[in-house]
């Protein structure tokens, strides 16, 4: 069995991405990459407060937090800016919009205010008007960007939800002692009914002078108390929470395509290791049997191997390459083949010129030239001979390795087994294209067996893995 070690530096650098993240999965806030984080093993990564808060158990699997690695140096952070949450972060976004959306609604109400008492025969001045629900309403946009803060620190999950409430109502309530002190030092604190006018908390009417109606204050909590917690509190409360749980999600799906991406880089660079030290030894094992014929020959086949490993090395961690880089490999491997089997060999390429270009994952064609050899032409005792060609057809570049051995069938009516190199390279095919591609295996008309490989057309470019 031959086991394949992915490289440690590699595996601990993906994990360093992973689990370097800039802010705390609970409350949102700014994490420093040389600052005290907790992390679990699914990576959720947590600020020093909430891990306490959490008893070191993450929230999301339960899972015991550990702290995580300083980072020695600082780097560019990897994480994606997930659209429409970046303003979460930015106070003065929070204060625009905090303004603007009551802004708006102080201008709709006063609107229907002034309607509404003259339809009633009371009209009052539309500065009136306005002025008063100014002070109603237009006070609460400077009180909710910090509540907004709170509902981000201060989080309700299933597990503290009991405790987080009765803190937020104590918060509702000091908000609401906030919006009543705002509106106090209005002229438009409270409507007197004895004098038919609007007052202020802090200025007598009577005497004209500054001084503080502690009557006013608090006849203006008790009966506005329960209208700022719910009319204002609440509702900011769960615009919070709601958008937590949004970033929340998008966090986690973005984790998950992550973690992803991670695993199908590593199965494409195992299954490509298979390749390698297949033909590898297949190769040395052809060289050691030159050995006690032919010592040239088995000269310039180690020769010829030097240069197909000197290739292999250069296209090490790449997944995609021209097809006219994937021929120069299969040309030098062929050569090796025919030192080994001499005129029992005879190769034909028909390649047309727009595909050389074209991507193809690297080691596509070697294994099924390999196969054909191994399964087709070496059972032949003279006229061998192996067509490769790649064609451009619609949307799809068709690669064809045919030979004209014995076919499929190995004489007993059975069809022969699909061995390592195939098999890797169909499944590298799948992990790469998924359905857009097939590799069909068939005995051709003509005699032999056929294997077709159809991938999308695609210009070279080259990704390292």
């Amino acid at each position: 069995m031959i086991q394949c070690c992915v490289g440690s530096e590699d595996v601990n650098a993906n994990l360093m991405q992973l689990q370097m993240k800039t802010r705390c999965g609970t409350c949102g806030a700014n994490l420093a990459p040389d600052g005290e984080a907790y992390i679990c093993s699914f990576e959720c990564t947590y600020c020093a407060a909430c891990a306490r808060e959490s008893k070191e158990t993450c929230p999301n699997c339960g899972g015991e937090l550990v702290r995580r690695p300083q980072r020695e140096s600082r780097i560019e952070s990897t994480e994606e800016v997930i659209p429409g949450e970046g303003w979460i972060s930015r106070p003065w976004v929070v204060w625009a919009m905090s303004f603007s959306v009551w802004g708006l609604v102080t201008l709709a109400l006063s609107a229907e205010s002034y309607e509404w008492w003259r339809s009633r025969g009371y009209p009052m001045r539309l500065s009136t008007t306005l002025g008063a629900v100014c002070a109603q309403i237009l006070t609460y946009a400077p009180l909710t960007p910090i509540a907004f803060a709170l509902a981000l620190r201060f989080r309700i999950e299933r597990k503290n939800w009991l405790r987080r409430a009765l803190l937020h109502l104590l918060f509702a309530i000091v908000f609401s002692a906030a919006h009543v002190a705002l509106r106090g030092v209005t002229p438009f604190a409270m409507w007197d009914a004895k004098l038919g006018r609007f007052i202020s908390g802090i200025w007598n009417s009577q005497t004209h002078v500054f001084q503080i109606q502690w009557r006013i204050f608090g006849s203006l909590l008790l009966a506005n108390i329960v209208e700022d917690i719910t009319f204002a509190y609440v509702p900011t409360l769960l615009v919070a929470q709601i958008l937590l749980s949004y970033r929340k999600l998008r966090d986690h799906e973005l984790h998950s395509a992550k973690l992803e991406t991670q695993l199908t880089r590593t199965r494409l660079q195992v299954l490509k290791s298979h390749l390698q030290p297949h033909f590898l030894f297949n190769t040395m094992h052809s060289i050691s049997a030159l050995m006690l014929t032919d010592t040239k020959a088995a000269d310039r086949m180690m020769t010829r191997l030097s240069d197909l490993l000197r290739m292999s090395l250069e296209n090490n961690g790449t997944q995609m390459v021209s097809l006219s880089r994937e021929l120069e490999f299969v040309n030098t491997y062929l050569e090796i083949e025919k030192m080994r089997l001499g005129e029992r060999l005879r190769v034909h390429f028909d390649v047309a010129s727009e595909t050389l270009d074209a991507g193809v994952p690297s080691l596509v064609l070697q294994p099924i030239v390999e196969n054909a050899i191994k399964h087709g032409i070496s059972g032949l005792t003279s006229g061998g001979h192996l067509w490769i060609s790649a064609s451009h057809e619609g949307a799809d570049l068709c690669l064809i390795v045919r030979d004209n051995g014995r076919g499929l069938s190995n004489g007993s009516g059975k069809p022969q087994k699909v061995g390592l190199g195939l098999g890797a390279t169909r499944e590298r095919l799948q992990t790469l294209y998924g359905q857009h591609q097939s590799l069909e295996m068939h005995n051709a008309p003509t005699g032999g067996a056929e294997i077709c490989v159809r991938i999308p057309f695609q210009l070279d470019t080259p990704t390292a893995q």
